[in-house]
This record gives structure tokens, C-alpha cells and sequence, in this order.
């Protein structure tokens, strides 16, 4: 898979299938618009992937790649405990407002998860286990209050993320309620 990262064609495809997916959503979008988009030709396009739920898990594989290095560099950097957990949900969610303002960006979510399961939750576990670190870290230093312990917190934290991109509606309310859960959570942690 890393492999396939760093390939151009590679690359070219998954950009291109990513577009194409906003504006077609993915059962209207043929292997033939991600050739055309991509700059190649249908044949090509399968060299390297053998149809579009491939291409997904490839998208889904690198949404969390980048996520987690974003998150784990927000969670390094110096600030109170609730500036630095806002820059690490920031981080995280980067980008998913613009998703959700797509007109099929609710079944680009659905197919991702239904397609992509296991990355899915490989994903969501190694973000949990940045939080998780992050507040055993916060935690000795005397800066945050844990009553169920950095692990199961991280997964709330994480779970509760989760959720609201998987229940929003659109990109205003996403927004809304990150903002709202940033603060309840940041205030609800730190010691005062």
C-alpha cells in the first residue's frame, strides 16, 4: 500500500476518484470518469486498482494516515490543556466540513465505512491511542482530571467525533457541534 502512495498515477487516481465521488457520489462514478479525471486511460486505471472499492479503501487508507500525523504533531505542541486538545480536533476534522457541504458527501462517509471497516477502526483506534497518550502525559504533569483514565477517555473523545460526522446534516451543524464538543470537553478536563 505505501507503495501505492507514492506513486504518481497512484496518487493522480485517488485525486481524481475523490472528486469525482463529490460530485457524482460513488455509484454514479465510473472507472471510466476516474481514468478521465486521473489523465489515463480506463485499462490504466486498473493496473492499479481493481475497481472503485479498492480505490476507497486506498482513500480511507490515506484520510487516516494524514490525520494521524496531523493529530499526533497538534498533541506535541505547548498550550493549555484546552488549547492544545482544539488544535488536535482541529486537526482531525480538518476537511470534513468541505465533505459534508458536498452534495454526496454523506455517501462518500457510508461507502467509507461500509467498504473500509477495518481501516476504519484501525484508524479511529490510533487516534485513540494519541489522546490516550496525550492525557497519561497531562495527567502526571497534574494538568487534567480523569475519572475513567487516558484510555478510555481518549475513546470518548474520539467516539464522540465520530459521531457527530456520522449524524450531522450538514456542514454548519458539523461545525457547530465540534465547537461545542471542543469546549465542554477542553473545560471538562483540565484542572482549575
Amino acid at each position: 500500500m505505501a507503495e501505492k502512495l507514492d506513486d504518481k498515477r497512484a496518487k493522480a487516481i485517488l485525486t481524481s476518484a475523490f472528486q469525482a465521488f463529490s460530485a457524482y457520489g460513488f455509484r454514479k462514478t465510473s472507472m471510466d470518469d476516474i481514468a478521465r479525471g486521473a489523465g489515463m486511460s480506463r485499462p490504466a486505471v486498473y493496473l492499479h486498482y481493481k475497481n472503485k472499492e479498492a480505490i476507497v479503501r486506498s482513500l480511507t487508507q490515506a484520510h487516516y494516515a494524514e490525520k494521524i500525523a496531523a493529530v499526533a504533531q497538534a498533541l506535541q505542541g505547548d498550550g493549555t490543556v484546552p488549547e492544545i486538545l482544539a488544535r488536535a480536533i482541529d486537526a482531525q476534522i480538518a476537511g470534513m466540513a468541505a465533505i459534508l457541504a458536498s452534495p454526496h458527501g454523506l455517501e462518500m462517509l457510508d461507502t467509507s465505512k461500509s467498504t473500509a471497516a477495518d481501516i476504519v477502526a484501525e484508524g479511529e483506534a490510533a487516534l485513540a491511542d494519541l489522546y490516550a497518550v496525550w492525557l497519561e502525559r497531562e495527567l502526571a504533569a497534574g494538568r487534567v482530571l480523569l475519572p475513567d483514565g487516558p484510555a478510555e477517555t481518549a475513546r470518548t473523545i474520539t467516539a464522540a467525533l465520530k459521531g457527530i460526522k456520522m449524524t450531522a446534516s450538514n456542514a454548519e451543524e458539523f461545525e457547530q457541534r465540534i465547537a461545542q464538543l471542543t469546549a465542554l470537553i477542553g473545560a471538562g478536563l483540565e484542572v482549575r
